[in-house]
């Protein structure tokens, strides 16, 4: 079989879904059908619906799309099944029932932003850097019953530098794995592939196994006791999206939330109390921590845009005993 007779359904909604679909579509790759979330409703009264980024695409190429509430309806199941797929692909969607992964000849597989067993879970990538890894990558899997547990197909491992926050790592890995989704289809296509359950993977790593669970607000809030590399981590894995946050508390008791984007390690002895603010009221500002200072070059007040810490400064009044918490 062909390519071009190769009858594809792909299942994305984000951004990082948007990049797989298009070198699939610029590949000439058969794309019979795209599955993808109902449009989110904005705006003040929720007035306004919102389609996915993957949708959007899919409409300009003339693309035909499915947006089911419930992927067990059986006017969906039915539908889906009408397109007649030879193989479907998942990228950053949701985790399927058997009736639909189980439905093409040829199989459903994944592409998981980690180099699985590792990170198995909805934030890999946030993890992978909020945890101080200096390595992650990219996985392709064919689905099974246990999300992100499926025989790996192929892996390609990209370095995190020091600086990289979760913006720069999420770009490098959907560009990437545009490339891997292409691979692994041509690789299927050619009887080349030879599926590596994850348990073997795990015997030859001896790695203890990191989750990568969904992260809320709570899951945010910046613990000042992890010292300088641990919250310099956090930071930058939570940076841009959904951003780190603390309190700005003043010595009367006031207190007020705080977004931080961007850091600098600063490794030094001092005396001062973990969470102590200091500041030259233009340059910079630092806080406390065990091993040193964490210098603040990016952040957010609440209701506010973000800004380079010295327009914060010039704009902010600062009093003797701030602290954060």
């Amino acid at each position: 079989m062909q390519k071009e007779d190769l009858r594809i359904v792909y299942m994305g909604t984000p951004d990082f879904a948007v990049e797989s679909l298009r070198q699939l579509v610029e590949g000439g790759y058969n794309v019979v059908g795209v599955i993808t979330m109902p449009d989110k409703p904005m705006g003040r009264h929720g007035s306004v619906l919102q389609p996915s980024p993957v949708k959007q695409y899919a409409v300009e190429k003339g693309l035909q799309v499915l947006q089911p509430v419930n992927l067990k309806d059986e006017a969906f199941v039915e539908e889906l099944r009408s397109l007649k797929a030879d193989l479907q692909i998942v990228v950053a969607f949701r985790m399927l029932p058997e009736v639909v992964w189980n439905m093409p000849p040829m199989g459903t597989f994944n592409l998981h932003a980690s180099l699985l067993p590792q990170y198995r879970g909805a934030a890999p990538i946030n993890w992978a850097i909020i945890n101080g890894d200096t390595e992650t990558g990219i996985t392709t899997f064919f689905l099974q019953h246990e999300i992100d547990t499926g025989e790996v197909i192929q892996q390609v491992r990209v370095p995190i530098a020091d600086e990289d926050n979760v913006e720069v790592v999420h770009d490098k890995l959907m560009n990437l794995g545009g490339r891997l989704v292409t691979e692994t289809v041509d690789a299927i296509l050619a009887g080349e592939v030879k599926p590596v359950p994850q348990e073997e993977l795990m015997k030859l790593s001896q790695e203890e196994l990191r989750p990568a669970p969904k992260i809320f607000k709570d899951t945010c809030r910046i613990d000042w006791t992890k010292g300088v590399k641990g919250v310099y981590d956090f930071v930058r894995g939570l940076s841009p999206y959904p951003a780190a946050w603390t309190e700005l508390v003043g010595a009367d008791g006031s207190s007020q939330v705080l977004k931080i984007f961007q850091t600098e390690k600063n490794f030094f002895s001092h005396g001062e109390k973990i969470g102590t603010v200091s500041t030259d009221g233009k340059t910079y500002l630092r806080v406390a921590l065990a091993d040193g200072y964490l210098n603040i070059l990016s952040l957010q007040l609440a209701g506010k845009k973000r800004m380079p810490v010295a327009d914060f400064l010039r704009g902010f009044k600062m009093t003797e005993g701030l602290r954060v918490e």
